[in-house]
């Protein structure tokens, strides 16, 4: 669970901004989706893989 300390004064717009930036940086709402399905580990090194190829085609037509 995240925790948002609210300043004094500070709007509650303002802490839930905060709040939704600190949920996207640890993806929490990623984490939530994939433990809704068993994956097995086979196949979650092979997307890390597949993505990882991609990334590296991908860098290297940027630099070409």
């Amino acid at each position: 669970m995240l925790i948002i300390k609210i300043k004094d004064g500070e709007k509650i717009e303002f802490a839930l901004r905060r709040w939704k930036n600190k949920v996207r940086k640890v993806k929490q709402t990623e984490e939530i989706r994939n433990r809704k399905k068993f994956t097995k580990k086979s196949v979650l090194k092979r997307e890390q893989k597949q993505k990882a190829i991609y990334l590296q085609a991908k860098k290297n037509k940027e630099e070409s």
